[in-house]
């Protein structure tokens, strides 16, 4: 593939997706989200990847949506095209996916690192959706993502303040996970998105699976969910070697994880 806005690379069961429009702090245009996903599809399909990471420059993971491209839209057009949709495909992945997020992650940037599974980031890290500057609202989730991530309170205030939340405040409220120094993110993200992809790929799936459960359903719903998919994974030859190898007390091989699907 030609890519004009992102870099793709895969390493050791990894894929790493980095945004590329250094020109306008990776601000998300209509062929950058096309991008990702034709990059996300590649992914999802190569056996060999058992996870995948997100990440823009030092400067910006990605500062926004791009407005130029908005500024003329109307109202019934982008209600009829469904406008933003196409990112929608980004959150409905299966395999794991981390966001590495340094310095500028604003408006669309940050609702981009809210549909990853969980978000890493530098200690020059800045959130923000200041969408109510611009006379509109997050379009993409971040009213809902962000609300789940961080509670009512900070969701609000930030929304309507368009205040910017720094590393270590989006750490403290569980935004993020963790926080590095810059120049070691990407490496450390690395190692964790590796540790992944290193377990059985059946398992990892259906642990994202069964944990983005619990924001649809009850708790009675999600647990019946979660017990059904537990006593299917024993179908699986990985939940066989990984049993017998902590029993005989060595490393598992898993298959599913290199690349082999297998029946029993």
């Amino acid at each position: 593939m030609q890519w004009q806005t992102i870099l793709l690379q895969q390493h050791k069961g990894v894929g790493l997706i980095t945004l590329n429009r250094p020109h306008a702090l990776n601000a998300l245009n209509n062929q950058l989200i096309i991008e990702i996903n034709q990059a996300l599809d590649l992914l999802e399909k190569d056996p060999t990847i058992g996870c995948m990471v997100l990440t823009g420059s030092e400067k910006a993971f990605a500062a926004g949506a791009d407005i130029k491209e908005m500024l003329d839209l109307s109202f019934p057009q982008i209600y009829l095209d469904d406008f933003f949709s196409l990112a929608d495909r980004i959150a409905q992945r299966r395999k794991p996916l981390i966001a590495a997020v340094s310095g500028y992650a604003l408006g669309g940037g940050c609702e981009l690192a809210l549909m990853c599974d969980f978000i890493y980031c530098a200690d020059n890290a800045k959130f923000g959706l200041p969408e109510v500057s611009l006379g509109v609202l997050p379009g993409i989730g971040g009213t809902q993502r962000l609300t789940l991530a961080i509670g009512k309170a900070k969701a609000m205030e930030m929304c309507l303040t368009a205040r910017q939340m720094d590393a270590q405040e989006a750490e403290q409220t569980g935004l993020v996970v963790r926080v590095f120094p810059a120049e070691q993110l990407l490496a450390q993200t690395l190692q964790a998105a590796e540790k992944i992809a290193e377990k059985s790929l059946t398992a990892v799936m259906m642990i994202k699976e069964s944990i983005n459960r619990a924001f649809e359903v009850s708790l009675a719903e999600g647990l019946r969910f979660e017990r059904r998919i537990f006593h299917s994974v024993f179908a699986d030859a990985d939940q066989k070697e990984g049993m017998r190898a902590f029993v005989d007390k060595r490393p598992a091989q898993f298959t599913s994880a290199k690349g082999h699907h297998h029946e029993t």
